[in-house]
């Protein structure tokens, strides 16, 4: 189940991609898979074996071949990323910035192994889904690791600015389960064998396996009321000028800055910073 759109990031064969808490891969695999040289970072010692142990049974299986595409997995620190400047050229960070105290010092260094006119893609939970889950259980978020704020959507595009990046689209994503989280924080969010609770995640196992139209279907159109997850994507200026204007909050959302490898019919940045049409 993937969050972000790998064409709207423009993940391409030999492509230098890093996935910033990668978790057990989900993101990493299909970056591989699209045959970029993919580099997965976690904190988490479990979760960089599991990475790597899947690499691994992907090129016994045949679905990679290590001549030509190259994965690995790292554990990392985010405030202090062991890669050298402008060292990829996508970069992923899917719903890890909640969990870090110190997400502004991430976000630089997010920018700063990031090459000149790269792109980035940013996944938080989304305000409205998330209050309500905060508001049902604190035990959802009041643990060790867990969420540690809720971003406004203004709140993440100003300080991703701030670290000199350029927001060029937004949407929301996995409408089908912010009611899941949602009667898990109701009953207890460690009660995962509550009836309703687990029918509703076999439905969505079933819909992760299988993707029906039906609840294919169901999901966009939920998306943009309740989409658990909001996804921006962004690029680094290509020049150095470009950068220090955005460090100093100046515009450079001017049509000249959009995308080289966009549509030619894509939206342009506003003034905030996403294309009208792009969702809230």
């Amino acid at each position: 189940m993937l969050t972000v759109d790998y064409d709207r990031l423009g993940v391409q064969a030999g492509d230098r991609l890093l996935d910033l808490g990668c978790g057990f891969g989900r993101h990493a695999f299909e970056a591989a898979r699209r045959g970029a040289a993919v580099v997965a970072l976690d904190a988490g010692a479990d979760e960089v074996a599991g990475v790597v142990g899947t690499f691994a049974a992907m090129v016994a299986a045949g679905e990679l071949d290590p001549a030509k595409v190259h994965g690995g997995a790292v554990r990392g620190d985010a405030l202090r990323l062991p890669f050298a400047d402008g060292a990829f050229d996508r970069v992923i960070a899917s719903e890890v910035l909640e969990h870090i105290p110190e997400d502004t010092v991430a976000m630089r260094e997010l920018a700063r192994v990031l090459r000149p006119g790269g792109t980035m893609a940013v996944t938080v939970p989304r305000f409205g889904p998330e209050l309500v889950n905060w508001g049902l259980s604190d035990e959802y978020h009041d643990v060790p690791g867990g969420h540690i704020r809720i971003y406004r959507r203004s709140m993440l595009l100003g300080r991703l600015r701030s670290a000199g990046l350029v927001p060029t689209w937004s949407h929301h994503a996995h409408g089908l389960h912010a009611p899941y989280w949602w009667l898990r924080c109701l009953v207890g969010p460690s009660n995962e064998q509550h009836p309703v609770v687990a029918a509703y995640h076999r439905l969505l196992v079933w819909d992760i396996v299988h993707a029906p139209w039906p609840t294919r279907l169901a999901d966009r159109l939920l998306n943009p009321l309740i989409g658990k997850s909001l996804v921006v994507y962004l690029r680094k200026p290509a020049s150095v000028a470009a950068t220090s204007a955005m460090a100093a909050g100046r515009d450079t959302t001017a049509p000249a800055e959009a995308p080289a490898d966009a549509p030619a019919d894509a939206p342009l940045p506003t003034e905030d910073g996403i294309p009208a049409g792009a969702s809230a």
